[in-house]
């Protein structure tokens, strides 16, 4: 019965006719598994006629209505996980992400036996390509799902079981991340959002950093590093059931280039003069302030001393390092407070930017759904910063635990822009709801966030005061936007560069770690400040890495929206420099970039840049151009003091590196020699006294047993002993007390140096009494 209904209502989809068969039922269907049961057995007696062009076009039809059920209910489940996470949440999550892989893997193998060499619809043709591709849901089911039912405990507290399958490790490791405390010794334990990043944005002592820096890797790292081989092998697994060697091969296919990789690696080293000049300039201004026992004036950087956990952008260093002191710029972060700015209203401000370029505004179930702040009832939640498309129409939402700071602020509007991305291609096949890469996903609201971070912008929102910007506030502006943009370069090109080698074998489980900092070495001229070993696990320390995000859209994003806003800003009729162009309230310029987006993932995104931008290929010149002020100066500057381009010959030898030495007894020396050697000199001390005052005590017996042997003779004698010296009586009562203060004084010294040993070992850091104050 149930698969003469379902035969009726595909067979329906060939007449034009809607779908006969309620919403409600086929969720049933669905739910009870009924619907792939049958699937697997329609139409086996006539293959050739059912994989016609003609029956394509029914089946991407029937996939269309199907799918959004399937989709939406997989992200509401998943939903539900990130905002409240608990063990029912994510057992649910679970079993829906296990119903949209089957349906997925379904569609996928019946995809793949359409012949397409004589489809004349190119569009069809796109569609079943596209679809073909499932990620892992092509793992068989054993591989895919957990056979048994049994909970997942608590990160933390045991490693995942051998026979855990690819979805439950999947969560696992996400999990892991998200749940990740650094306690102090006597205190409470913090996260990493906000505890741990406003540590590392606002702190200048580096012992401190060095305690979250090592405190965040250490308690996330070392839960990774046990599962992330099982992790490695499976994803490839996935990989090659989807046509692929491995699994970085996978992710690449997404740009739909045979030169990806070269083309990365030449845009990297067009771009390269302009990190290294920073570095130098940097490295340089971070010497004036820690000194020579922390900076090498010809090498890397310690990484916990960027302002950033990852050191991925350097713009919370910007007071450290400002080219011109004197002329400060405004603190927006202190004006937005000031003036009581609150998360909502942050979104609001990205919401009136689109909609003052014409484009669409978020929906009301935007603002009801969202989760905008980090929620005060208790609930444990996902804070990393996403936006989701629900495939249910106009249903659209933002997570994030959002503070109120510029950063923050640029962060809300480059969310906007994926719901911007949303709300435009909603209606579009199922399919080709996506960015036309996922660069361009990354790219759309980082371009407005360029707008954003104009001078002429936030002075009309009331967020700077000065109406001008002479040459020094300007270069100061440009290094305020490079410590974010520049510096990130790097980052964001090696970490998919390591883990891609990881997926083809070149990198081995025994090396992860060591190559991890290799690879930040050669690109980003960092060290780790604390030695490393193969134990730790530091690449999942970065988010993207647990949770299976592919991390090129965003190199590739960063320089995407540099080309998108010059185009943008031509269009609108700007003249003057790059940096100066705000698209607030330009009409034009929302025109041109609705339109990409309507688009969605429908074309190549080649000839979708090639529209925008008269260009096919994406180029550094918007980049280059929007910096070269900055550059100019950068390079004037480095040269002026002499400094070194890079950190040649340079390895990450910890030896160099003695931050957490101490000083003892003149030398320094490791903490725990130090503290042991403060026991050492204890004991001798004791040891000291108790022979003193033994002797003493010896001394005054053998005179007194002398006196009462020789009265006679010791009364005629005008002198008395001190120490076995003969002398008089007068002289021997002075060394005699002399002796006694001389006790006093070690026994006064053995008493202050146990208090020090003891308060030393027991009192908190500076930061763990600011927090217990707090």
């Amino acid at each position: 019965m149930i698969g003469h209904c379902l035969c009726q209502l595909y067979c329906s989809l060939g007449h034009g006719n809607k779908m006969n068969l309620p919403w409600a039922l086929l969720l049933v269907l669905l739910s009870h598994r009924q619907l792939l049961p049958w699937l697997r057995t329609v139409g086996e007696t006539s293959l050739n006629d059912f994989y016609s062009e003609a029956q394509a076009k029914l089946f991407l039809q029937f996939y269309e209505q199907t799918a959004q059920v399937v989709l939406n209910e997989f992200m509401e489940a998943t939903w539900n996980y990130v905002t409240n996470i608990t063990k029912q949440n994510q057992k649910n999550m679970l079993q829906k992400e296990a119903d949209r892989s089957q349906f997925m893997l379904y569609f996928s193998t019946r995809a793949r036996m359409f012949r397409t060499d004589h489809f004349l619809n190119q569009d069809v043709k796109r569609m079943l390509r596209k679809l073909q591709n499932i990620d892992k849901s092509a793992l068989p089911t054993e591989d895919l799902l957990e056979v048994t039912d049994r909970g997942p405990g608590r990160p933390g507290t045991h490693t995942p079981a051998p026979e855990r399958r690819y979805n439950r490790l999947l969560t696992y490791m996400e999990t892991a991340y998200n749940r990740a405390e650094v306690c102090l010794d006597e205190g409470p334990c913090l996260t990493l959002e906000p505890d741990l990043q406003e540590i590392m944005a606002t702190s200048r002592d580096q012992k401190e950093l060095l305690w979250a820096w090592q405190g965040w890797r250490d308690a996330v790292g070392r839960q990774l590093r046990p599962v992330f081989e099982d992790y490695v092998r499976l994803s490839n697994k996935a990989a090659q059931y989807n046509g692929y060697k491995d699994m970085g091969a996978l992710w690449r296919s997404k740009y739909e280039s045979d030169t990806l990789e070269e083309d990365l690696e030449q845009l990297y080293k067009e771009l390269q003069p302009l990190y290294l000049n920073l570095h130098a300039y940097v490295r340089r201004s971070l010497y004036r302030y820690y000194g020579p026992e922390l900076i090498d004036l010809r090498g890397p950087i310690p990484a916990h001393l960027l302002g950033n956990m990852w050191a991925q952008s350097w713009n919370n260093i910007l007071d450290l390092v400002l080219p011109y002191p004197t002329k400060a710029p405004e603190d927006i972060t202190a004006i937005m407070k000031i003036q009581h700015w609150r998360p909502e209203k942050m979104f609001e401000e990205a919401n009136l930017f689109f909609t003052s370029m014409g484009m669409l505004p978020a929906p009301p179930a935007f603002w009801i759904k969202s989760m905008m702040e980090k929620p005060a009832d208790g609930r444990e939640v996902e804070c990393h910063t996403s936006s989701w498309n629900f495939y249910k129409f106009n249903d659209f939402r933002v997570k994030k635990c959002t503070e109120v700071t510029l950063e923050d602020l640029l962060s809300v509007f480059h969310q906007m822009g994926h719901i911007q991305y949303f709300l435009q291609y909603q209606n579009l096949s199922v399919i080709y709801q996506e960015g036309a890469s996922p660069a361009f996903e990354e790219a759309v609201g980082s371009v407005i966030a360029l707008s954003v971070s104009s001078h002429k912008y936030l002075l009309a929102r009331g967020l700077l005061s000065q109406p001008h910007q002479d040459s020094e506030e300007e270069v100061n502006f440009l290094l305020g936007i490079a410590l974010e943009k520049i510096a990130f370069i790097p980052f964001s090109y090696l970490v998919d560069k390591f883990r891609w080698k990881i997926f083809d074998g070149t990198i081995s489980k025994i090396t992860y770690n060591q190559e991890w900092w290799n690879f930040r070495l050669k690109y980003q001229g960092l060290c780790p400040p604390v030695p490393r070993s193969d134990d730790d696990f530091d690449p999942g320390a970065k988010f993207h890495i647990p949770a299976n995000v592919p991390y090129i859209r965003y190199f590739l994003g960063l320089i995407l929206q540099f080309q998108l806003h010059e185009a943008l800003c031509e269009a609108s009729g700007h003249v003057g420099p790059l940096h100066q162009c705000d698209n607030y309230n330009s009409k034009v310029a929302g025109k041109i970039l609705g339109d990409l987006l309507k688009l969605g993932s429908s074309r190549p995104w080649r000839e979708v840049l090639q529209e925008v931008t008269g260009e096919s290929n994406i180029s550094t010149k918007a980049f280059l151009t929007y910096f070269k002020p900055l550059m100019d100066w950068l390079v004037t500057e480095n040269v002026k003091q002499g400094d070194t381009l890079g950190w040649p010959d340079f390895s990450c030898s910890f030896e160099e590196k003695i931050t957490s030495k101490v000083s003892f007894l003149g030398t320094d020396t490791e903490p725990e020699q130090a503290y042991l050697g403060q026991w050492v000199l204890l004991s001798m001390s004791f040891f000291m006294l108790v022979l003193i005052l033994a002797l003493g005590f010896r001394l005054h017996y053998l005179e007194k047993q002398l006196l009462d042997e020789d009265t006679m003779i010791l009364k005629t004698l005008p002198y008395s002993y001190f120490l076995g010296i003969a002398m008089e009586p007068h002289q021997a009562a002075r060394k005699q007390w002399l002796l006694l203060g001389l006790c006093c004084i070690l026994m006064l010294c053995c008493i202050g140096l146990l208090i020090r040993i003891v308060t030393q070992n027991t009192e908190n850091t500076p930061w763990m009494k600011n927090e217990g104050q707090s």
